[in-house]
């Protein structure tokens, strides 16, 4: 892994993971929207910044060329398929055998086994009705770029994150196959960390055609598992 892109850098997982990369020594290339390009002034001079709506299909084309990863936050703004038109541009465009790790919540489901929460499924009715309502959040859409990207045949990984606060790294997040397992029970990770377990993603082959969800490593429920 030499060169990455990061779609959605100039939010806060997103400039995470341009940290974390460039820890790592790779290359990175971050795509956000022009108004937001000042947001990424820190990283002067060690990224290439590429400006422009992350659902431009000729912008992610740009972006992604020569890549060996794509760490991808697929956001739910709305009403013009943003996740879905982002996802599918990264899955058309990006160089074959490139490493695709995708952002999303713990409300997507991969194969219907999920156990969720009485308080998540309603955190979902809620954000389905102001979403209509106001016109700014697409649940659905974000469920269906999931989907797509579940059906393709690229080595992606769709990374499911909890309930998320800030606050200093305690380390690599653990994970599990479905919501509702014991391990995942504190349903919190800080955010600098689900950034980590993201860029940590494209080298971990045993991540590829997963969608780990996860939770902070010292958690409760991720203690108590480790001692268990």
């Amino acid at each position: 892994m030499k060169k990455v892109c990061v779609v959605g850098a100039s939010g806060k997982l997103g400039k995470y993971m341009v940290e974390h990369a460039l820890d790592r020594g790779y290359e990175v290339v971050g795509v956000c929207r022009e108004s937001s390009v000042g947001k990424l002034d820190e990283f002067k001079e060690r990224i290439t910044v590429i400006p422009g709506a992350t659902n431009d299909r000729q912008v992610i084309e740009k972006a992604v060329a020569g890549c060996d990863g794509v760490l991808t936050v697929l956001v739910p703004w709305g009403r013009q398929h943003y996740s879905t038109g982002t996802a599918q541009a990264v899955l058309d465009y990006a160089s074959p055998g490139a490493r695709l790790v995708f952002s999303c919540g713990w409300h997507i489901t991969r194969d219907g086994q999920d156990v969720y929460p009485r308080s998540l499924k309603m955190q979902e009715t809620i954000g389905r009705w102001l979403g209509r309502l106001t016109r700014m959040v697409d649940i659905d859409d974000q469920i269906e770029a999931c989907r797509r990207i579940f059906a393709s045949d690229t080595l992606w990984t769709v990374v499911r994150g909890s309930d998320l606060e800030e606050g200093q790294s305690q380390g690599l997040p653990v994970w599990s196959r479905h919501v509702g397992d014991p391990i995942l029970e504190s349903n919190l990770t800080r955010r600098v960390d689900f950034a980590l377990f993201m860029v940590a993603a494209l080298e971990n082959d045993a991540l590829i055609h997963e969608a780990p969800a996860i939770v902070g490593c010292q958690t409760p429920s991720a203690l108590a598992h480790a001692s268990g």
